[in-house]
């Protein structure tokens, strides 16, 4: 057994012992993760979240509706064995064949042995599917950790790990790491916008040239997984007071980073710090990509809601919108003051889900 120090692993919630969640997954694993030839399948996330806060009795008339958005699994392409996995690697041709090879793997082997011996190779490729991959195994990391290990379950986490491996796709060659601020807020504050935020986020990515290297240095794992939860408070914190400036993509600049604070119980100690410097790479280029220079910050942000965190919660639930769910149950997570208000301006900002 590892005797690495483990972060904290959020227990609050409803666990769900009504079978919602394993019929959700069930449902949602006959589609894509993808869906008009690139925008993400967020229902396992999503679901997944409404569970475990107490919303099952929404989750199959939300799936409902949300299946309307959605196509079937593609096509196999060609079968991915350990000998040409590499090559395969960051081909969104092989999406179904990731899928079906990371079932094989989890069929016969722990969940937590295949995770281990693919999170490194996966790490680097984290801003691939604008982060969606590792968001929706952090979700599903999260459930087998704290709830029953059913064959939906590590079904989910190995279509997660399969949308990772086919979208997989690093940051530009020559991005640099600059000296950075001591705090995730002063270095999230030091991130310099893209030239040209008029694309989509494959485009404004291969602009990147620079950012901070926050974070680095931070080799023991207990204070790798200090660091990773202060960014995860920090950029819920900054969608308060800047995610006017794209409410739906800026949601990944917090969603992502705490993905991988949701694995790392699962991780070998010795994978927390390289885990840090990922998820501040996603967080920092996701920020870079979306907050236009000169953008002001909301004023309105102080103070707390008048509203409890399962308040806060169920309001996201009957808005309905994808990334605002997801949004909310990572602010959930954080659970101060400035993360609920936060929740509540992504319920204000995105528009419901109809």
């Amino acid at each position: 057994m590892s005797t690495e120090p483990r972060p904290r692993t959020p227990t609050s919630g409803v666990l769900d012992t009504s079978g919602v969640l394993d019929e959700a997954l069930e449902r949602i694993h006959a589609s894509g993760p993808e869906f008009l030839g690139w925008l993400s399948n967020h229902a396992p996330m999503a679901v997944e979240a409404l569970v475990r806060h107490g919303e099952a009795g929404t989750v199959h008339r939300w799936l409902d509706r949300y299946r309307e958005r959605l196509e079937e699994l593609p096509a196999p392409y060609a079968r991915i064995t350990a000998d040409n996995r590499r090559e395969a690697l960051g081909d969104p041709r092989r999406i179904t064949d990731w899928a079906r090879y990371f079932e094989r793997e989890v069929a016969e082997r722990p969940w937590r042995e295949v995770l281990a011996e693919w999170w490194p190779e996966l790490l680097p490729g984290i801003a691939g599917g604008a982060t969606h991959p590792v968001i929706r195994v952090g979700h599903a990391v999260r459930t087998l950790l704290t709830t029953e290990e059913t064959a939906p379950r590590t079904a989910e986490l190995a279509h997660g790990l399969g949308y990772w491996a086919a979208r997989h796709a690093p940051l530009p060659a020559g991005l640099r790491f600059t000296p950075a601020p001591g705090t995730a807020a002063a270095a999230l504050d030091a991130v310099a916008p893209v030239p040209d935020q008029s694309g989509g986020i494959t485009s404004r990515l291969d602009q990147l040239t620079a950012l901070p290297g926050w974070g680095a240095g931070s080799a023991a794992p207990e204070e790798a997984a200090a660091r990773l939860r202060e960014l995860v408070t920090v950029a819920t914190h900054r969608y308060a007071t800047h995610g006017h400036a794209e409410p739906t993509m800026l949601v990944h600049a917090a969603t992502a980073p705490n993905a991988v604070l949701r694995t790392l119980p699962a991780l070998p100690g010795e994978l927390w710090a390289p885990s840090l410097a990922a998820a501040w790479a996603a967080s920092a280029a996701v920020t870079a990509a979306y907050v236009p220079a000169g953008q002001a910050a909301w004023e309105g942000a102080g103070g707390a809601p008048d509203r409890t965190p399962e308040e806060i919660f169920a309001a996201a639930a009957a808005h309905g919108d994808d990334h605002t769910i997801k949004f909310t149950d990572t602010a959930l997570d954080v659970g101060d003051a400035t993360a609920l208000t936060a929740a509540v301006r992504s319920i204000d900002l995105n528009a419901p889900f109809r």
